[in-house]
Order: structure tokens, then C-alpha cells, then sequence
């Protein structure tokens, strides 16, 4: 199994900045989150992908909506199944305002991202901006 717990979310003004963290823990957590992705759902809207890391060599991916204001990193710690991945977010604007989810699975697609690309979900963190 493989839990994923969110945190970090909150309210902040346009212009403003949040650093997300997503934890994993669990028995098959070493090999099933070796690939640890951001995504974002408004209420009524499809969940949409921000990015992801591969955990052995740090590669990532954002999505266009990401890119330049995001920002996704892991903790120093080895691979032991209690990696915790973070996403730095800047210059937030209102429509950035979404429940966030941290997911994993253990490869990570290729120049893309889908949500059934991933099995394992946490419960999100909601953030809000405004104005």
C-alpha cells in the first residue's frame, strides 16, 4: 500500500506564494512512488496536471499551466518509501484557486500527464487565491 498525505494549502492573495508538501509513506511505497505528481481539480472540471518527478534522477515534467511560476522538488532523504516531494508555487493569480492532489505510481509518463496514469492519490489540499 501507499499513502500519500497533502499539506500546505491555504489562502493567499494574488501575487502570493504557497509551498505544497506531499508525503508518502507505506509498504510498497519504495517502488510504487518512485514517479510523484501534482495535480489540481476545480469543483465541476476535470482534474489537470501540473507536473511531475521521477525520484531517482529528479527528472520533471509541468504542464504549460506550470511552467515559470512552479516548481517541484523532493527531500534529501534516500528512497526508503517516505520521500516527500514539495511544490514551490509563486506569483499565484485567482485562477490558480483549485483542491490540489499529490499521486504516484512507480514510472512516470513520458512528456505527459493524466490522471489514470497514477494509482495512488492523497486527499488534496486546498488553495484559494485572490483578489
Amino acid at each position: 500500500q501507499v499513502q500519500l498525505v497533502e499539506s500546505g494549502g491555504g489562502s493567499v492573495r494574488t501575487g502570493g506564494s504557497l509551498k505544497l508538501t506531499c508525503a508518502a509513506s507505506g509498504s510498497a511505497a519504495r517502488l510504487m512512488s518512485k514517479c510523484m505528481s501534482w495535480f489540481r481539480q476545480v469543483s465541476g472540471k476535470e482534474r489537470e496536471g501540473v507536473g511531475h518527478i521521477f525520484i531517482t534522477d529528479s527528472k520533471m515534467y509541468y504542464a504549460d499551466a506550470a511552467k515559470g511560476r512552479f516548481t517541484i522538488s523532493q527531500d534529501n532523504a534516500p528512497n526508503n518509501g517516505n520521500k516527500m516531494v514539495f511544490l514551490q508555487m509563486n506569483n499565484l493569480m485567482p485562477e490558480d484557486t483549485a483542491m490540489y492532489y499529490c499521486a504516484a505510481g512507480p514510472i512516470c509518463p513520458i512528456a505527459h500527464m493524466a490522471p489514470g496514469d497514477f494509482g495512488y492519490w492523497g486527499q488534496g489540499t486546498q488553495v484559494t487565491v485572490s483578489t
